[in-house]
Formats: structure tokens, C-alpha cells, sequence
């Protein structure tokens, strides 16, 4: 039998013809409740799946390449995909965009829909859970390539392109610690399965090896959306000791973090430092400018675009070593602008 089973193999093991088992997935009504159950029975037990695009590549393999995004509103992704697809259009490869909102649960559908596309390859950043590992794996049995960006699920062996998340992390509190800093947040706690990450994961680390520690009311788990940044800064102001400095993971909680800032009459940097990761356009225009971490997003996008055609150029052999690539870990870098100073603790106090 193939690696990947065929309508033929489904029919074989139910017991039927090959037309059968196809009008099992067609015209399922047409068939008796029993051999309508045997075949569906097969098709579970070979991970069936039709090939909705078979007629189309008759004449040789797919030309469209799969990029799952966590978030198609977060620039990070925007910027990523932009420079992505530049590099496919150039060697005449199409880009097909698909969305996990960061759920491996939402993953696993989009993964089997572009699947049934037939992509050549995938780049996925992956969802948090587990729910899209077995398929995964089930997909690189059949041969499809696949590459992780931007975060690696723990144990993962899939090659994969990032940022350096826990040295960027490292920086900023080292950045904030010698500005005077001892009271510093981040914007979301670290959790194996809500926010399991490598810029949470790292930070009260960082703070512990700077002699620091992070207090239990600072720490919730949250996702990385403007609106929980925006009502977690808001609980973290409203404490009777305040952090004198937060970090905002994405550039997006920095969105809900400087609303909340302005919203409690707040002044950057004389109240409050605020340190996010993502150089976004914003940053730069607002008053006074944000200092970030500003990450290498084109640059990454551009190697991992690279590594999947050279793998798709390269022919099966190709395909079998890329398995095994090394993680590849980018620098990120620190960006030093207005909106962070040593703290006045009593100024904090007194707007508070």
C-alpha cells in the first residue's frame, strides 16, 4: 500500500469497488447503511483524505505553497507574509494565507484544507496545544514539507525559523534593570497550554538573574490581543504597588497597553516605561516614541521562503534532509527611544 492512501486502498479494505467507496464521499445517500459504514470505517482507519485538486496535477507537482499565520491582523504577519510571497511569486509559486487565531484546536481544519489543496509545502506558525501534532507528523509521512516560524512547540523537531525570544528578553529587562527598574511586568504570563512561549517563559528568569523577582499579583495568563493588554495594564496600575515599567509582547499589546497609559491620565516616561517587542510604524509617530525590540521579520521570512524552495527545487532527496535542518535562530534589536526613563515612583503614586 502507498504512503498515502488512495480511494483504491479505501475500497480494498471495505470490501467494495473503487466507484462504491468514491460515492461513499459524493452521494453517500446512494449507498446502504452497512456498506456505507464499512467504507467510512476504512476511510477512518487509512486517514483517507480526497485529493480535491488531482485532476489539476496530473501534470506535475503543486506550484502553491501553504503559510498558516497566527493572526491576520497583527503586522508581524502581514510584514512575514509580504515578504514571503515575494520570494514564491519570483519563482512562480503561489502563496496560499490561512489563520489559527493561535489554536492548534483551529489549526488542524486549516492544515487538512490546505492539505486537500495538495500544497507542495508549509509554512506554519503554529497554534498553542497539541491538537495538530499527530496530523502534522502524518503530513510529513506522506512527504509534505513543513516549517515552523516565530514559535517551535516544545520537542518539536520540524526545522523552523525564529527569533532569539529569550536573549531579546534578557535585553530588555537588563535595559529596564539599568534604568533603575526593579517593579517590571510583562504583559502575560507564561502557561504550557493558554501561552506556552518563549518571551513569557523567559522572563521571570531574566528577572531572577538580575536578583529580581516578579510578585504573584503581576502574573496572569492572558492572550496576546490589544484588549487583554489593555485591561491587564489597567489591573496592574490599579495595584497598591504598581510596576514602574511594563513589557509588552507583541506590538499589539503595546496598542492596549498605551491606551490604558493615556486612559489613566499617565505620562510616558515620567509615570511609567513601556518596552514592547515589534518595531510597528506606530511606535516611531506616537509621543514620545516607543522603545522596542525590533525583530529581523523580513529576513526571517525571506530564509524560510528560501529553505522551502530549495527543498521543493531540490526534488525528494532534498525534501528527506530538509526534515532534519537545524533550528535557525535570529537576533533581535533593541531599539532605545523616549518611553522609557528611570522611575519616579512618587509621580506614579500621586496620579494613581
Amino acid at each position: 500500500m502507498s504512503s498515502v492512501p488512495t480511494i483504491q486502498d479505501v475500497a480494498r479494505l471495505a470490501g467494495v469497488s473503487p466507484t462504491t467507496a468514491k460515492r461513499a464521499l459524493r452521494d453517500p445517500d446512494k449507498l446502504t447503511p452497512d456498506t456505507l459504514t464499512r467504507v467510512q470505517a476504512a476511510i477512518e482507519e487509512l486517514h483517507y483524505e480526497p485529493d480535491v485538486r488531482a485532476g489539476s496535477l496530473r501534470g506535475g507537482q503543486s506550484r502553491t505553497v501553504g503559510l498558516v499565520v497566527a493572526s491576520i491582523v497583527e503586522p508581524f504577519f502581514a510584514q512575514f507574509a509580504r515578504a514571503a510571497a515575494r520570494q514564491f511569486k519570483a519563482a512562480d509559486y503561489t502563496l496560499l494565507i490561512s489563520e489559527n487565531e493561535y489554536s492548534a484546536e483551529l489549526e488542524l481544519p486549516e492544515l487538512r484544507r490546505l492539505y486537500g489543496q495538495r500544497v507542495a509545502a508549509i509554512m506554519l506558525r503554529p497554534g498553542y496545544g497539541t491538537d495538530s501534532r499527530e496530523y502534522l507528523e502524518r503530513l510529513r509521512g506522506r512527504g509534505l514539507f513543513i516549517l515552523e516560524y516565530d514559535y517551535v512547540p516544545e520537542g518539536s523537531d520540524f526545522p523552523s525559523i525564529m527569533l532569539d525570544n529569550a536573549g531579546c528578553m534578557r535585553e530588555a529587562v537588563a535595559y529596564l534593570h539599568g534604568l533603575g527598574h526593579t517593579r517590571i511586568a510583562a504583559l502575560g504570563t507564561y502557561d504550557p497550554v493558554i501561552h506556552p512561549e518563549g518571551r513569557s517563559r523567559t522572563f521571570p528568569q531574566a528577572m531572577r538573574e538580575r536578583g529580581l523577582r516578579v510578585p504573584p499579583e503581576y502574573q496572569r495568563v492572558v492572550l496576546l490581543t490589544d484588549d487583554t493588554a489593555y485591561d491587564l495594564t489597567h489591573e496592574l496600575l490599579s495595584l497598591p504597588t504598581p510596576p514602574t515599567a511594563l513589557i509588552a509582547l507583541t506590538g499589539t499589546q503595546a496598542i492596549g497597553a498605551f491606551r490604558a497609559i493615556r486612559e489613566r491620565g499617565l505620562s510616558l516616561p515620567h509615570d511609567l516605561s513601556l518596552l514592547t517587542f515589534d518595531n510597528y510604524p506606530w511606535t516611531a509617530l506616537v509621543d514620545p516614541p516607543i522603545t522596542v525590540i525590533d525583530q529581523p521579520v523580513e529576513q526571517m521570512a525571506e530564509a524560510a521562503a528560501r529553505t522551502v524552495l530549495r527543498v521543493l527545487e531540490g526534488g525528494p532527496s532534498a525534501g528527506r534532509a530538509a526534515q532534519h535542518l537545524q533550528h535557525v535562530v535570529l537576533p533581535g534589536r533593541l531599539i532605545v527611544r523616549g518611553s522609557c526613563a528611570p522611575p519616579c515612583q512618587q509621580a506614579l503614586a500621586s496620579v494613581r
